[in-house]
């Protein structure tokens, strides 16, 4: 495939427009596949504010971009109009240290995070690993939102390695801060029995709301509310006291409020505005609510005027 002159002057608009840009799919806080996730939540710790462009909303640079850098794959790190490579690629240059010499930063922090392990969480470590292959050793990944994972597979010899309870964890260097303070347990209930991770730096857990608290919260004006629901459910049932719409046209707006806010989110029945109160949480909001049983609830226990539907 050739490269088009309106295409490539495109591209090279981009470049000298952004010293770090990031040619993936979807964005920062909204990715679309795996390999642009760990990217972005790379460059996220490393360089806030870096350009990128979402290659699924414009197809002629998702084609353009793999021949312009005869790079096959997204998503696509340029820095300073140099093509670093792909996902895999800038995770071996963070630990390596290479990426933050790339971004003109000091040399990365490589002190091991503390982190605790229950004796009964060493103890099945312990037997997992015993019954491992030969050569591979035990990894943890913390993404941006603070899910944790395990994995069992060789040492690249440029991860952070932290020791507890006689159980050494190989951690990359992205994840290193989010692990600081991590309590690994083991834990037996009706669901059955798994390691239980209990991460300090991860934002609290989204809190439920009762329509009378959300009603007092109003009369206070201790709460923003955000209503998620689409245009014509707001239209049924309008929400009767200020707040703000979830839609495509505000969201970016939304995303960039004080992390400090009080959200309190509404739909109609409770269940669409727990994930968007989940998505918000995962942005680093540490103070949002779901407004249990939604704006049906409202209806049925503050204001008996408003229609149901």
């Amino acid at each position: 495939m050739s490269l088009s002159p309106d295409t490539r002057a495109r591209i090279e608009g981009i470049l000298a427009a952004n010293h770090v840009v990031l040619f993936m799919k979807g964005s920062p806080d909204v990715p679309q596949c795996g390999f642009s996730a760990k990217a972005a939540g790379i460059l996220k710790g490393l360089a806030p504010g870096f350009g990128h462009v979402d290659v699924l909303s414009d197809p002629e640079i998702r084609e353009g971009i793999k021949v312009f850098g005869q790079w096959p794959t997204i998503p696509q790190l340029y820095v300073g109009g140099e093509l670093l490579g792909g996902s895999d690629i800038i995770e071996q240059m963070l630990n390596s240290g290479e990426l933050h010499q790339m971004l003109g930063l000091a040399a990365p922090d490589r002190s091991p995070p503390a982190i605790e392990i229950t004796p009964t969480a060493a103890e099945a470590i312990s037997r997992a690993l015993d019954n491992a292959e030969d050569g591979v050793v035990l990894h943890l990944s913390v993404d941006p939102r603070f899910n944790a994972r395990f994995e069992l597979k060789p040492a690249s010899g440029h991860e952070v390695v932290a020791e507890a309870a006689g159980i050494r964890i190989h951690l990359d260097l992205a994840s290193v801060p989010r692990a600081r303070g991590l309590r690994i347990d083991w834990v037996e209930d009706a669901r059955g029995a798994g390691l239980s991770i209990l991460n300090p730096n991860a934002p609290p857990a989204v809190k439920p709301m009762s329509v009378q608290q959300l009603h007092d919260h109003i009369i206070a004006g201790t709460i923003d509310v955000i209503d998620v629901r689409p245009a014509q459910d707001r239209a049924r049932a309008p929400f009767p006291h200020p707040h703000e719409v979830l839609d495509e046209d505000s969201r970016e707006r939304l995303e960039a409020l004080p992390k400090d806010l009080p959200l309190a989110f509404l739909c109609h029945h409770g269940n669409s505005s727990r994930q968007a109160a989940e998505y918000f949480r995962g942005l680093g909001f540490h103070d949002i609510y779901n407004v249990e049983g939604g704006i049906d609830a409202w209806s049925l226990e503050i204001d008996p005027k408003l229609p149901r539907y």
